[in-house]
């Protein structure tokens, strides 16, 4: 894919002076996961990885992520995924993965992420699958998920 995408916001990635937007969902979602303290963490691949990082900025909430690997459209999500676990220590399988590619969502799955594969954004709904398969593959009991 050639565009600059995440599962919180999309742009073709054409000029750091556009201003992206987020999913309608993806702001009450981050706010909500940093309420309860959870670590949130990105693993972008971008053929313009200044302007994905200047549309964190721009949408500010950059702050909002421990990690946030964001690497040219050749590397792997794999990798993505390595350096986040080196950084924050949390373990793959204590990791909810969000894509909308599959073979990203194969190739993470075979590291012990539970993900989920959305088509355009994650929403509540997407949102609320991720929560209960993590809790079906982790058996961990998840309660009061927006």
């Amino acid at each position: 894919m050639q565009d600059c995408k995440f599962c919180l916001f999309v742009s073709e990635c054409r000029s750091k002076r556009e201003m992206p937007s987020l999913y309608p969902h993806a702001k009450g979602i981050l706010y909500a996961l940093k309420d309860k303290g959870i670590d949130v963490a990105i693993a972008s691949r971008s053929p313009t990885v200044d302007i994905a990082k200047a549309f964190l900025d721009k949408l500010d909430i950059r702050s909002m992520f421990v990690a946030q690997e964001i690497f040219s459209s050749w590397t792997h999500k794999t990798e993505h995924f390595q350096r986040i676990n080196r950084r924050t220590g949390v373990p793959y399988n204590s990791m909810l993965f969000f894509d909308d590619e599959d073979r990203n969502i194969e190739a993470v799955s075979k590291m012990g992420v539970t993900s989920i594969l959305v088509g355009n954004g994650v929403n509540l709904g997407a949102f609320r699958q991720g929560l209960m398969e993590f809790s079906q593959s982790s058996g961990i009991l998840i309660s009061n998920a927006p």
